[in-house]
């Protein structure tokens, strides 16, 4: 009980609201963009997939058949933009759902050049996930793998620049202890649900905050949560 109470005494010290946090990676991105000026049709070209992958956001976070214990849109803005800001081009989720987190990476990947691997156990969502990839024509930048995420993400080899957890919260410490020596130096690990189901994952948190090697902060504390571990480099 005294060791709970301290992880959740840390958190509280470590939550930010996640408005300045955006807003900071906002200007990052900003200040460390190119002055060349895109090509018109380009340009358009973006807009348009851009707004293509938004609207289907919109319709799945407005449609009941999509609520899956997904992320909110406010928390999906906050991937897109950690993951352009990063500039990834190896982004991990564990827990697929629908694909709707996914998607919202996928909206950062489009610029980076960069990819996602997906790992969900239930064929039914996965079935749901890809139909939602070819829609907005994203398919090429994902690849779904389907099992038991303890087991199939022991065959991933390459370095990883985002990982994101959202699968079963009593796993989120195997998952981290698996994957982490393949988060790069400077690289990110995001969980969810970091505050409204933290009793079910305490060991994760404590890896988090108490490793001398990783920095942890807390946002959405008004929701779900979503913890955001930087990878130190040392």
């Amino acid at each position: 009980m005294e060791t709970q109470i301290s992880i959740m005494t840390t958190i509280r010290k470590r939550l930010l609201p996640a408005a300045c946090i955006t807003a900071a990676l906002i200007v990052t991105v900003v200040s460390c963009a190119s002055t060349d000026k895109p090509a018109k049709d380009t340009l358009s070209t973006n807009a348009k997939a851009e707004a293509k992958i938004l609207s289907v956001l919109e319709e799945m976070s407005n449609d009941r058949r999509y609520a899956m214990w997904n992320i909110t849109q406010e928390e999906g803005r906050l991937l897109w933009v950690l993951t352009a800001a990063a500039g990834a081009k190896h982004v991990v989720e564990i827990g697929t759902s629908n694909g709707y987190s996914a998607l919202w990476f996928c909206l950062a990947l489009r610029t980076t050049g960069g990819k996602l691997t997906t790992h969900e156990i239930d064929p039914y969502r996965i079935s749901m996930a890809r139909k939602n990839f070819k829609n907005v024509g994203v398919s090429h930048l994902v690849t779904i793998v389907e099992g038991d995420a303890h087991k199939t993400v022991t065959r991933l080899k390459e370095p990883i620049d985002i990982l994101f957890i959202d699968a079963d919260k009593a796993g989120y410490f195997n998952y981290l202890k698996k994957l982490l020596p393949l988060v790069r130096p400077g690289g990110l690990i995001l969980a969810h649900n970091t505050i409204d189901l933290a009793s079910e994952m305490q060991d994760y948190l404590k890896a988090v905050t108490n490793n001398p090697d990783l920095e942890t902060i807390f946002l959405h504390k008004d929701a779900g949560g979503i913890s955001v571990t930087l990878k130190k480099r040392r």
